[in-house]
Formats: C-alpha cells, structure tokens, sequence
C-alpha cells in the first residue's frame, strides 16, 4: 500500500528535525537555529490564541495543527538550560518523543482540511448494506421516461435534488437545442415546494440564472397542481436571439410594459404596417383593467428603437386601450382642401372641419340637433394659427345651411375683407363690434315676439323648423378679448358678449368668439366661458408653446384629459445632433408650419389633434359658399331700424345718445348741469365726450374706476 505524499513529507520532517532540536542548544547556544525554532513557537502560540477567541467551530482542529511548533519550542528552550543533554538524556528522550507524537498525530496533513479523506493506506472497508435513513428520499419507480428526462434527473440529483424536489418530466422546445420545461414535484408528498430560485435550477443546467422562469402549475385532469408542484422554464437559446433580434411583441414586453418602461403595465395587443399610407400602428392595452394607461412618448420611443419626433409619433388613449402611431412623414403637413361637399352640413347639423393623424375627419356642429338649439363656436390661437381660415370654412357651412353671419375684427386684414363678400355683414374695429353685438342683443327681444304663421303665436327657435319665421344669425368677434379691453367701448362689448352667450340660444343666435386666451382676466367670464364651453366644439390653434396650448385646451374642457402637443413647426430629426455638434455643422432647416393643426375637444371632453379643411383665399371663395347671400328678415330690419340699431355700422363716430346719454342745456345761470337718463337700449351710463359737463359716473368695476379717475383732469 503506498503511504500519501503529504504524510510521507512530513514524517521526514519530523525525523530530520528531532536531532536538531537535540543537538543545536547544546553545542551551539547562539546559533540562529535556535531563534527560529523559538520565532516559530511564539507563532504557534498566537494560533492559539486566535483560535481560542474565535467564535467558528473546529478551535481544537486549528490549536492541535499549531502544537508541533509550540512543542518544539519548548523542547529547543528545556534543552538550552539543562546542562550537557541533561539528565538520563533529557534533550535526546524529549526530541524523540516530540517526532514521534508528530509521526503519530501529524496534524498538519491530516488536520488542515476539514473533511479529510482517509489515507490510502488504509484498509479499504468491507462494502455492506447501510441502514436506512430517516430522511431518505423516497424512491421513484421507473416510469419510463425518455433520454432527456432521465438525463436531467441525472444532473438534478447531482445538484442534491434542490428545495427537495423530483423532476417529473422534461420537455424539449421545438426547434431548440438547449431549451426546455421541466415540470418538479416535492419529494415527500404533501409537502409544499420552498426556497428554489432561479439559481438553484440554473445550476444543474449551466445556464444564467435569467433564463430560468418559475411557474406555478395549474391543476389539470390527470395530474396534480398547487403548491407541491412548480414549472421550470429554461430558455438560455431563446433568450440570447431575444437580446440580439426581439420581435415586437417582445420589444415591448422588456422595454415598454416593464416597470419601469414608457407604459408600464400594458401589454402589445397587435402590430401593423401600412404601406400604402406609411405608418406603423402599435396597439396595446393594460393588463390589468382597472388600471388607467400612464403613456411617456419620449420613452416608448426610445423603448421601440423610434426617433423621439413630435410630429411622426402620436398617441390615443380610449380608456385602458392606448394607439401609438408612428408616421414616415409628418401626417399633418399634408394639405386638405375645403369642398362644398364636405362642408355641406347634415340632417344633425354636422360638417367635415378637418381630418385627424390617422386620416379620420373630424366633424363639428352649425346646430345643436340634441339640444335643439344653435351652436356657439370658441376658437382660440396666436397669429397665423389658422384662426382666420377656420372662420371660413365655419362661415361657408354655416351659410350653406341658410344661416346669417355677421363679423367683426378689431383690425381690417384682406381675409377678413374677402370674407365680408359672402356674408351679411363685416366690419374692422372695436366700435363695428361693440354695434353688431348691440344690434343682436336686441334681436332678441325682437325675435321673443315674432309670431310663427302655423299658430301665431312666438316660440323658441328651433333649428331646421321649416315653420320659423327667422333665420340663425351667427355673430363672429375676431380678437374678441382684445376689443374686451378697448378704453372706449370695451365695457359694452364685455358685457353684451356675455349676454349673447347666456340668452341667444333661445332666439336662434350663436356668439363665435375668437382669441388667445379663454381666461376671465382676458376678457371672458367664467358664466361666458361656461356657455361657451357647453354649446360648441372648442377648436385651439397653437398657442404660441405646448405648455400654453395644453393649458387653454385644458380650460375649454369639463375634465383635463391628456392633451396632444402642437409644435411650432414639424420638424423630422435627421442624423445625430452629438455628430453635428462635433463637426461644427449646422442643424437641417427642414421644418414646416403648424398653420392650421388645431386640438379639438368633442362632445366627450376629448382632445383630438386634426388639421383643418384649407379656404385658398386668393382664389374665389364662391366655390364654397352659396350663391345668394342669407339676410335678415324686413320685419327684423324693420324693428332695428325703429330702435336705431341699423344703418352703416363703419360711420367712424358713435351717433348722439348711441352709446351715452347726451348732456342738458347749460342753465340760465351759466351752471353745468348734470346729464341724466339712460342712452341707446342696453346702454350703460357715461357723461358725454363734449362740453365740460358731466354726468355722475356710477363706480361697478375697477374700469369706471379708472375712467372716472382720468375725468378729473377735465374738472
């Protein structure tokens, strides 16, 4: 029998170093020997100690492996001070001894390790039958199982049988050479499957602990499930071509519906391309429905591989589903000419405004059919939005429908001049409007006792009633909280304005109102607002920024939805921005307007980006509006004229008592006296412009406040 290295070694060790020990501090006292054996034997003391204060089992395995040197210290010390070899040989016996208790013991080849094996020169032991074990496992009959499966148990058992678990059975993936499922059971029946994690099966296996997927195993006819059954999925060659080549549904699954993705918690329902129109939908829905979608674009692009571009990409959200489309060219810089066709309103007073992203068109009211009753009409934008535009197209539909328009600006353009063409009435400042909305204020009352000719008798107006005596009249106020604000005649506009809004329904009068802003401070009530708001489409052009666009969207809307962005232009991003940085280049000038893109908000409180229908103003517009143009009724002209309201409406000058009371004739003792009365229906009192005389203003508003304070300078 051969006899183990290590042993062998240190036995030679020992008997070389016996006569050393012996001999060394007796014949040379000062040799260096004796100071190693001694710095070895202070070494193995401090072993000692270390292994007495540490808390880790196997102290007396580490302080037996330090003995020989601690021993051998000793044996060099005693054989120092004795004299000669001491007594009987003192030096030679205690050497002899230390070699042999290091032949018998030898603690460093055999103590080193905590698990050591037996020497080979030990007698191999007599194989026999080992008594069972309390925690055997239990032994699985041979169920004929296939090659894959029996080796997978080989490297499970190898593995120890992790968590204490069997494989039932192994399944290989079509197709792949290293994927597969592997159905575990508990080893003891009736006990739950605890503590396996991916680790524990990647292991066995060779594979990351990513391409492991634990899964419950749902109770089937036949077989068992629950909680003492558990599925693993090891996919190592699915996972590497979904790192390198995903597919969409995939994609989407890693970087757009995990937690911490641009949509978290949805999942791809379908992906497709249109060619012919050169866009790509993504479809999707939250997995759990009562979750509302929360959409970051910017991240959902990044997530898809897509440029990050405002006027490509587009969202729309319907309740827990979300469309994202993405365009190869910016949809909304297509252009959409008007047609008489399309703005031809219905049998419910609706026409074609315009046309969304995904080429949809977008319908808004002349009329309320539901509400039986006109349509008010809110549009809001900066200048060159598209306001302008929009009125025409409105206009032409409306007018289409036998409908009269009246519009007024505060400043004359050649559109609003081209206009004025087709329609009953226009004019092009403050004192124009402050008389149009006067004039149809007082339709109101003139219309309140209209008899009908079926019964003769006055009723409301009802649109589309081929029984009315009158026509709907539509009172447009471009720049309307500009003209708000005039120091002249901004109060009567303000106030007329907001009478229109709230009592013109009933008499067949809708107030068009246009701007950019929608807020009280710039000339809309929130009562005006209001009304506005329930009884029209609010159509918002850019506001001049996203943020400012949101923000009026969201004040025409009953609830704030998530409202599209309108850039200031559509921009596609070419190349890298960093490169062209590097080189010193100049960014691509590729830019087109936003001109006529609006958000409109639908019966439903809605945002909808569309582009409006295209009027080309330097081409006849007769194309789109009727042939004759729609007026009002003799008996209408008639009682305007009788309270003064109807004549030329451009004269520069208000008329004497229009729009303030004239003063009295000075007294016969030269004193001014005061002027008195009320002017021109719905007026407001104010002192007249000539003569030092005035009337007593009557302070209601930080304006008369205003007013009343400058006419001090004239006292």
């Amino acid at each position: 029998m051969s006899t183990p290295r290590s042993v062998a070694l240190e036995r030679l060790a020992y008997t070389l170093t016996a006569p050393v020990l012996a001999v060394a501090p007796n014949l040379y006292p000062d040799s260096p020997v004796n100071q190693i054996v001694q710095l070895a034997g202070a070494a193995g003391i401090g072993g000692w100690f270390l292994a007495w204060k540490s808390d880790e089992t196997g102290a007396g395995r580490r302080i037996l492996r330090w003995s020989p040197l601690v021993l051998a210290a000793a044996v060099d010390v005693t054989a120092k001070i004795t004299t000669g070899f001491g007594p009987y040989g003192l030096d030679v016996l205690l050497a002899a001894g230390w070699a042999a208790a290091g032949w018998t013991v030898m603690p460093f080849s055999r103590h080193t390790r905590r698990r050591h094996r037996p020497a080979l020169a030990a007698p191999a032991p007599v194989a026999q039958l080992a008594p069972a074990r309390a925690e055997s496992a239990v032994v699985v009959p041979d169920d004929g199982a296939d090659l894959l499966t029996r080796d997978a148990r080989t490297l499970w058992e190898q593995a120890g049988m992790p968590a204490r678990t069997h494989i039932v059975k192994a399944t290989r993936h079509p197709g792949m050479r290293h994927d597969m499922t592997i159905l575990l059971r508990a080893s003891e029946t009736g006990r739950p499957i605890t503590g396996l994690s991916q680790e524990a099966v990647a292991a066995p296996f060779g594979v990351h602990a990513g391409d492991v997927v634990l899964a419950d195993v749902a109770i089937q006819p036949g077989r068992q499930g629950g909680p003492g059954w558990l599925e693993a999925r090891i996919t190592p060659d699915a996972n590497a071509r979904r790192r390198t080549k995903p597919t969409p549904q995939e994609r989407w699954t890693d970087k757009v519906g995990s937690p911490k993705g641009g949509a978290p918690g949805s999942e791809l329902v379908h992906h497709t391309r249109d060619q012919e129109r050169g866009v790509t939908f993504y479809r999707a829905k939250m997995a759990d429905p009562t979750e509302t979608p929360r959409i970051d674009l910017a991240k959902v692009c990044r997530g898809l591989g897509l440029p990050e571009d405002d006027s490509c990409v587009f969202v729309l959200i319907d309740g827990t589903e979300f469309l994202i489309s993405v365009f190869d060219k910016p949809p909304l810089s297509a252009i959409f000419p008007a047609t008489r066709e399309l703005l031809t309103p219905d049998a419910k007073g609706m026409y074609v405004c315009g046309f969304t992203i995904t080429g949809q068109p977008v319908k808004t009211m002349v009329y309320q059919h539901d509400k039986n009753a006109p349509a008010h009409g809110l549009t809001l934008g900066v200048s060159r939005s598209g306001k302008t535009q929009f009125f025409a197209i409105h206009m032409a539909a409306q007018s289409l429908d036998g409908q009269v328009v009246w519009l007024s600006t505060v400043r004359k353009d050649e559109k609003t001049t081209v206009l004025g063409r087709y329609i009953d009435r226009q004019g092009s400042n403050a004192l124009w409007m402050a008389r149009s909305l006067r004039a149809a204020k007082a339709l109101c009352e003139i219309r309140a006792d209209m008899p009908w000719p079926h019964d003769g008798q006055p009723h409301d107006y009802k649109p589309g009633d081929p029984r009315c005596p009158y026509r709907q009249l539509n009172v447009y106020g471009d720049e309307f909280m500009t003209a708000a604000q005039d120091p002249e005649y901004g109060e009567f506009i303000q106030t007329d304005g907001e009478d229109l809004t709230v009592t013109g329904l009933k008499y067949g009068i809708g107030f068009n109102p246009a701007g950019q802003s929608p807020f009280a401070h710039n000339g809309f009530s929130t009562e005006m607002k209001d009304n506005l708001r329930q009884n029209s489409r609010p159509v918002i052009f850019n506001m001049g920024s996203p943020a400012a666009t949101r923000k009026a969207a969201e004040g025409t809307m009953e609830n704030a939805y998530d409202v599209p962005t309108i850039p200031a232009r559509y921009s596609r991003t070419e190349g890298s921005a960093i490169e062209r940085a590097m080189k010193g280049e100049a960014d691509p000038e590729n830019g087109v307007s936003t001109g006529g893109v609006a958000v409109i908000v639908l019966d439903n409180g809605r945002a909808v980006l569309m582009r409006s229908l295209y009027a080309d103003f330097d081409t006849n517009l007769a194309g789109l509006f009727p042939d004759d143009v729609n007026r009002l009724t003799d008996h209408e002209v008639a009682e305007l004229e009788k309270r003064g309201l109807w004549f030329d409406w451009n004269e520069p000058e208000p008329r004497p008592g229009e729009f303030w009371p004239e003063p009295d004739e000075d007294d016969e003792d030269g004193g001014g006296s005061r002027a008195r009365g009320k002017g021109a229906k719905g007026g407001a009192k104010r002192g007249g412009k000539s003569g030092s005389s005035r009337s007593e203003p009557q302070i209601k508003s930080p304006r008369q406040a205003l007013e009343a304070i400058k006419s001090l300078s004239d006292a």
